[in-house]
């Protein structure tokens, strides 16, 4: 039986399959993202349902890191999912909260897997293999954010150091960058579908008001062409005087109905006309502000642009880079070769001589 014990809401991105470098928005609204005990196996998840499917289903391992690559963004690798899981948050402040929470599940399954294995119920082969044997060549794995993984020799990395870190820089850089605009610009996406789901609710109050206005001025005007009848019959045939009276109380009594209800279309009209002026003023206020999410919108738009060309012309240069990287390589190789035929030979002409 799985437990929620900490919950939070983010955009989530997952990492293009096919590319390994772009990020996949999961939906254009923030998700609710969760972690999950499951005491029957031992064992941590984080998972966020978006609709009728599971948006992320990873379980925390001890080997996992949460790295925050900017204020509200972070992001962790997860081996058995194949893939790159990303959150942009609300504010800072989530993004803490949920690295935080991240650590401690980290270590919860660090002690459950060490439990396990001292307890004696399982342990890895590959573990054991590993510590008995020996690398024949330190490599060293250099990865940008979202790219696949690029394994060379120390040797290979040695003719341009700085060139490389300054790639790397750049990518991680432009990667982020983009990243975040798309993060603030679903955020004002979200404002802005409130703001206009509040001038909607806003005309249907103030078209309400109209309707209820124009039924209470029908009725009234119902009252007063009943008492104009009323007064015509009453002069167009004389009562006796038996009959005066009944008449004489209905006619107060309408007469004091369509007092009743001018009041009433008076208080109204008063409401209404409050209520049109504040309703104005909000209309105004959130137009204004509708307008102003748009010139960001378009002004996030135009950035975003321009930062995928930048990523763009970073990419190439990369691309670049890695060619004149692979000639230096092959170009170290034929030398390591030559050396080796070279060493060859001096030992030969060493053990013919006398």
């Amino acid at each position: 039986m799985e437990q929620p014990i900490f919950s939070t809401r983010a955009h989530v991105f997952q990492i293009d399959p096919s590319t390994k470098r772009n990020w996949i928005p999961a939906g254009k609204h923030a998700l609710t993202v969760s972690y999950f005990y499951d005491a029957t196996r031992n064992v941590y998840r984080i998972i966020s349902i978006g609709g009728a499917k599971a948006i992320i289903n990873s379980t925390v391992t001890p080997n996992m890191t949460f790295t925050k690559t900017s204020q509200k963004f972070g992001q962790w690798a997860d081996s058995r999912a194949n893939t790159v899981y990303g959150l942009g948050f609300a504010s800072e402040q989530h993004l803490t909260q949920f690295a935080e929470k991240f650590q401690e599940v980290k270590e919860a399954a660090r002690l459950a897997r060490e439990k396990s294995q001292d307890g004696g119920e399982f342990t890895s082969p590959a573990l054991a293999l590993a510590s008995h044997q020996v690398p024949p060549s330190p490599l060293v794995s250099t990865n940008g954010p979202g790219e696949e993984k690029l394994f060379r020799s120390q040797s290979a990395d040695a003719p341009c150091p700085t060139e490389r870190e300054r790639l790397k820089k750049m990518l991680s850089e432009g990667s982020v960058g983009e990243v975040q605009w798309e993060a603030e610009f679903f955020a004002l996406q979200d404002s802005n579908n409130k703001l206009a789901g509040a001038l909607r609710e806003a005309n249907a109050a103030a078209t309400q008001w109209r309707q209820q206005l124009e039924a209470q001025r029908a009725e009234a005007e119902r009252l007063r062409q009943r008492v104009a009848e009323l007064e015509a019959q009453a002069a167009a045939e004389p009562p006796s005087a038996g009959e005066k009276e009944v008449p004489s109380q209905s006619l107060e009594q309408l007469e004091a109905r369509v007092q009743t209800k001018d009041q009433e279309i008076q208080t109204l009209k008063n409401q209404t006309a409050g209520r049109e002026a504040a309703d104005n003023t909000e209309r105004e206020e959130t137009q204004q502000k509708v307008q102003d999410l748009e010139t960001r919108n378009s002004e996030l738009e135009r950035q975003l642009r321009a930062t995928e060309r930048s990523l763009e012309e970073v990419r190439a240069e990369r691309e670049h880079a890695r060619a004149e990287v692979g000639r230096a390589v092959q170009l170290l190789d034929m030398r390591l070769f030559e050396l080796s035929e070279l060493r060859e030979g001096l030992a030969r002409l060493a053990e013919a001589a006398p």
